[in-house]
């Protein structure tokens, strides 16, 4: 079976079976082919929100998935690949917070997105890497405890110094291996190239950016620019899923160390044993854990929304 046939028999299935198909950027092409909806981790959080399959299957890594069951409880959530994971999301536990709240009582909890579902549930509000800013400026209090990843939270408190930020060492260890020797060796050998970084990125990484966004901001603000080469410094995939959507002009990734095996790990056959229903693992969180890490949720979705 070919790669058409089986995208051809999973678009089949999942009408069959009432099934949403949801992609993250970060997915494989063929995989994004046959999704219903595409793109980071906040759009795909508000698009599971609003669907009404019963049945959702998240193609990414575990956090994202329990994030489409926190908002869709009564559905069926499904992760193709049970050893998707995310390092970033592994790195802290309630446990550990917890500890860490109770040196800073006066601070509100800001959980970037890339976090458990338990982590979540002694949090005050979530965010994503393209709401941060907007939602911390937002934000009542003056003093934040930004958790976990200290590269994205270094990024937003450059952007509100007016407010306190504490942050702790923890981070996307694929965005966080490049550095600034990366980026002169890009520039030398681009040196037409506009550089474009995700703010997981270290901060003298970003120093050297042209543009700072999310994965979704970084598409979209190629895709809009009237320059015609780019340095992308995100996951690599973003690097070829650019390259399809806008095939006059040039993209260059910055390292080739920007690869996610976790993201990876989900092939298109994962994906077809999951909507066949032979394969995938169904998420399932408790009614306490959905009540409590919920509340984060929520209060992100208004905040970007006031």
């Amino acid at each position: 079976m070919n790669i058409v046939e089986l995208q051809q028999k999973i678009i089949r299935l999942k009408k069959e079976r009432d099934i949403c198909i949801l992609a993250h950027s970060y997915q494989a092409k063929e995989i994004l082919e046959v999704a219903d909806f595409t793109g980071d981790s906040y759009k795909l959080s508000v698009d599971a929100g609003k669907v009404s399959n019963s049945r959702i299957v998240m193609s990414g890594v575990r956090f994202m998935a329990e994030t489409c069951k926190l908002l869709s409880p009564e559905k069926h959530i499904y992760l193709p690949n049970p050893d998707a994971g995310c390092a970033m999301a592994d790195q802290m536990d309630r446990a550990l917070i917890s500890q860490v709240k109770e040196h800073y009582p006066e601070h509100t909890v800001v959980a970037y997105i890339n976090t458990t579902a338990e982590l979540k549930t002694i949090c005050d509000v979530c965010v994503t890497s393209s709401s941060a800013v907007e939602i911390c400026r937002k934000i009542r209090n003056d003093k934040l405890l930004f958790i976990p990843d200290c590269n994205l939270g270094a990024y937003v408190a450059s952007q509100i110094p007016e407010k306190e930020f504490k942050l702790l060492s923890g981070g996307c260890p694929i965005h966080a291996c490049v550095n600034t020797d990366d980026v002169r060796k890009a520039r030398r050998l681009h040196p037409d190239a506009l550089l474009l970084v995700h703010p997981e990125c270290k901060p003298d990484v970003c120093a050297m950016a042209d543009y700072i966004g999310s994965t979704s901001g970084i598409m979209e603000y190629a895709a809009a620019s009237p320059h015609q080469e780019f340095i992308i410094g995100t996951e690599i995939s973003i690097q070829e899923h650019l390259q399809y959507r806008c095939p006059g002009k040039r993209f260059y990734y910055l390292s080739q160390k920007l690869i996610c095996p976790n993201m990876k790990s989900t092939t298109l056959m994962d994906l077809y044993r999951c909507v066949a229903g032979e394969g995938g693992e169904e998420i399932l969180l408790d009614t306490d854990t959905i009540t409590r890490a919920r509340r984060c949720i929520d209060e992100m979705i208004r905040l970007g929304s006031a």
